[in-house]
């Protein structure tokens, strides 16, 4: 997988002369090289942010390491809450753009999905570049420019900036736990529902749409299939395969400027799942381990439904009907294609993830609202929303 290359032509095809693609190293002792980037900008004053186990993971080590070469080195700690997580809300927020100097030259990401929406948030409103040191190979958002954040309980994404460099450390990335590669893996999994309902939106919604992006996350998802056995045993080629399909996708979303190759109506669901447990002031469960079984829901959803849509008289009077008469059995087509629920399950039964949201401990009748409800969280046309068009009682699985 040739990042440089692949990204490269999918600007020139967007006709982007200007994008700047961020350095990007996927190998051992990755963060040694951060010193050489800093030193060539000739900047003096740094701050790194982790949280407990990121600072443990590789955040002392870099710290100690560039505290032999620098001026000022400063560490932010992000505090836990009474679950012992790291939120992306206000309090984070606050936090870090308290303990960030003015004057600060760059920000370092020390961590994994959470740690990075903070860091780009406030490095966007300092006007600080920000640097990315994963920690796990567990989300795709490394190098997107999207923040996902938490305010007044409610998730939002906010466009901020990119990374300009990932120094992916392969060594840090085999020793996070398990269970956060295969919340990367079911990251990319959930590829297979947010492409279909990209072009059904394209189709029957009459949005945006780019072949070349969708080609290249496809490729990134039909990879890491490929190598499933590889990224289970966490050994160096299977977790390079899934670290640099999460930074491709992140970088198509970047150039885009928008999420649509990567998320979809399993997004939704996840981002549903999420504020319910941030109002039940319950523990937050990976991002991806949500979306991987979401992913296996909408599939579900999409191929037991989807005739009873083609066959609707109320998707007829919709703004959505011409294009359900003139593309409905194409995208049937495509979605007959798709993985089985139980071979989606399977995989990521593979590389440890969950497989069902009774895993999760998503109640069944929070699960009913999502299914109902979860479209309204974006403004996109998805098979969900077409399917909330026609329902005459609530829809369950």
């Amino acid at each position: 997988m040739d990042i440089y290359t692949d990204i490269k032509r999918l600007a020139s095809q967007l006709k982007i002369s200007n994008f700047s693609i961020p350095e990007i190293r996927v190998e051992k002792n990755a963060i040694l090289h951060i010193r050489e980037l800093i030193k060539r900008k000739q900047w003096k004053n740094i701050v790194a942010v982790y949280d407990q186990n990121t600072y443990l993971a590789a955040g002392e080590k870099l710290i100690k390491f560039l505290m032999n070469d620098f001026e000022e080195v400063i560490g932010i700690n992000i505090n836990e809450n009474e679950h012992g997580q790291v939120i992306a809300n206000e309090e984070s927020l606050v936090q870090v753009f308290i303990k960030t100097p003015n004057d600060a030259d760059v920000l370092i990401a020390v961590g994994s999905g959470t740690i990075h929406d903070i860091v780009r948030f406030v490095g966007h409103k300092m006007n600080i570049p920000f640097i990315s040191v994963p920690t796990a190979a567990s989300v795709d958002g490394f190098t997107s420019k999207g923040a996902p954040l938490i305010l007044r309980g409610v998730k939002q994404t906010i466009q901020t900036a990119a990374p300009i460099a990932v120094f992916a450390d392969i060594d840090v990335i085999k020793a996070a736990p398990r269970e956060m590669a295969a919340a990367g893996f079911g990251d990319i999994l959930g590829k297979y529902t947010s492409l279909l309902d990209w072009e059904i939106s394209k189709l029957v919604g009459n949005e945006p749409f780019h072949e070349g992006a969708a080609s290249l996350t496809r490729k990134a998802l039909e990879t890491c299939v490929e190598y499933v056995e590889e990224i289970s045993n966490a050994d160096e080629k299977g977790i390079k395969i899934l670290m640099n399909a999460l930074i491709e996708s992140g970088l198509v979303m970047q150039i885009l400027d928008y999420s649509r190759p990567a998320s979809g109506a399993e997004h939704h669901l996840s981002h549903y799942w999420e504020m319910y447990l941030l109002k039940t002031n319950q523990k937050q469960l990976l991002h991806g381990a949500k979306v991987g079984v979401a992913t296996t829901m909408i599939v579900e959803l999409y191929k037991k439904n989807w005739k009873k849509l083609l066959r609707s008289e109320r998707i007829k009077n919709t703004v959505y009907g011409n294009g359900i008469e003139q593309y409905g059995e194409y995208i049937f087509s495509v979605i007959e294609k798709l993985p089985t629920p139980d071979e989606l399950k399977k995989l990521l039964e593979k590389v440890g993830g969950p497989t069902t949201v009774e895993e999760l401990g998503i109640p069944q009748e929070v699960v009913i609202e999502s299914l109902n409800e979860a479209y309204h969280l974006r403004d996109r046309c998805t098979g969900l929303l077409l399917l909330n068009q026609i329902k005459e009682t609530p829809i369950r699985l």
